[in-house]
């Protein structure tokens, strides 16, 4: 059966920054939707692309040769292998698209790796 997810009312359940919550599942990838705000940390995904879709807010993804900015209902596809760091000066409300098996501090690991729950 196909449920219909309100971004709105699910970013309205919490309010803490980089730890992202599950909101759908599809073929062997999460959607998550996450608050960021802040720098997050410098890392690469051996194995797993991401996509990052800002559905609220500004982001910018660092890159060692350059940054790019995505802004409001535009999204970028970070590929694996490629370290990256995203940040936001401002709260940003994100959706990702990334496999089942993406840890989202990726080569990184530290404080900040948390296992993403459903809500």
């Amino acid at each position: 059966m196909a449920d219909v997810v309100n971004l709105a009312q699910k970013f309205s359940l919490f309010s803490d920054h980089w730890k992202p919550r599950i909101a759908g599942e599809l073929n062997d990838s999460y959607v998550k939707l996450v608050k960021v705000k802040g720098e997050f940390v410098w890392h690469h995904h051996d194995m797993e692309d991401e996509l990052f879709l800002v559905v609220k807010g500004r982001l910018v993804m660092r890159f060692r040769d350059r940054d790019v900015t995505i802004n409001e209902g535009e999204f970028i596809i970070v590929p694996r292998g490629v370290e990256h760091c995203p940040f936001a000066e401002e709260e940003a409300q994100l959706l990702l698209l990334e496999p089942k098996t993406t840890v989202n501090t990726g080569s990184a690991g530290g404080e900040r790796t948390t296992e993403a729950q459903w809500i």
